[in-house]
């Protein structure tokens, strides 16, 4: 049986050995990082939420992502927590937005606030019908997330991401289909894509060769994902379509009630991952952090990003 880098190094931890730091691609400076957050529902998530964004804050991300509910449910969330964003903080916020229940003119009144706002980056996405639902254009409403990106770049100057999926979005007809919608997305204006959870490197290195064998030059950023919790994420990755190595099963297994070993190996995990990614020219991260900063700012410790110095 092959062993993963990541179990090897965890076996001579265990085994009480001084752990070299994971190996940088030579002449390589530290990743450059981005972060999603979602919008709290409670004045108790809230709280959660501002915590995160103040202890990732100090990575000096290139821009926070804030979501944006099934059908739109959490639009006037999203536009808050954005907006205190711009507010009270130095980071760049990119507003994610979709076309789910909306005409076009209602989606481009929602931009239009967010650039009058000083918001100049958004995440234009198809998004997804609620409860379950299969999606269905509005009647009046931007069908697709390139009409989307192309609509958003009439308004304004907008700096534009849009999804990525390497290993194929669930509803596309074939990986030949979907390529060719984000090639659409980012021909219609769109600045970068962001790639869906992936687990599997190969997968997501194969999917770049397709993407360049298909004309796409815009940069694609990988998607990652810290696994807090391994049973949560396998039933989400099932629902999405999202691979999950073997090996990776193994190293969570019997760790359910063992929370302080878990966060190790989730640490360990991702940066193993970002490592090997770097190792291959990418050089840029998005980091899903489910609103709980403690393992992803630890992850990027581990790669190199340190925090900004405190003003003296």
């Amino acid at each position: 049986m092959t062993h993963s880098p990541v179990r090897h190094t965890l076996e001579r931890w265990a085994a009480g050995e001084r752990i070299a730091p994971l190996p940088a691609r030579e002449g390589a400076e530290p990743p450059a990082i981005s972060f999603e957050f979602f919008p709290p529902k409670t004045e108790a998530l809230e709280t959660q939420l501002w915590h995160c964004v103040e202890r990732l804050a100090t990575l000096r991300p290139n821009f926070v992502s804030v979501t944006y509910g099934a059908g739109g449910s959490t639009q006037e969330r999203t536009h808050a927590t954005v907006l205190r964003i711009v507010k009270e903080t130095a980071l760049t916020p990119a507003a994610h937005l979709t076309c789910v229940g909306a005409t076009k003119e209602a989606v481009n009144e929602v931009a239009e606030r967010y650039w009058q706002a000083g918001v100049r980056h958004i995440v234009a996405l198809r998004g997804d019908a609620p409860n379950g639902e299969t999606y269905a254009p509005h009647p009046g409403g931007y069908a697709f997330a390139a009409d989307l990106v192309a609509g958003l770049k009439k308004i304004a100057d907008f700096e534009i991401s849009v999804a990525a999926y390497p290993e194929t979005h669930p509803q596309a007809t074939s990986p030949e289909a979907d390529l060719d919608n984000l090639k659409r997305k980012l021909d219609a204006g769109a600045t970068r894509a962001i790639t869906q959870v992936f687990f599997d490197n190969n997968i997501f290195l194969r999917f770049m060769d397709r993407a360049l064998a298909a004309g796409i030059k815009a940069p694609i950023v990988p998607g990652i994902l810290p696994v807090t919790n391994f049973n949560q994420m396998k039933k989400f990755s099932e629902a999405c379509g999202t691979s999950v190595p073997g090996w990776m099963a193994g190293m969570f297994e019997g760790l359910d009630d063992d929370v302080e070993t878990r966060r190790m190996v989730a640490a360990a995990v991702a940066a193993e991952q970002v490592r090997l990614l770097q190792a291959n020219g990418i050089d840029e991260f998005h980091f899903y952090t489910l609103n709980r900063p403690d393992l992803t700012y630890a992850i990027a410790r581990i790669l190199g990003v340190k925090p900004e110095a405190p003003a003296a």
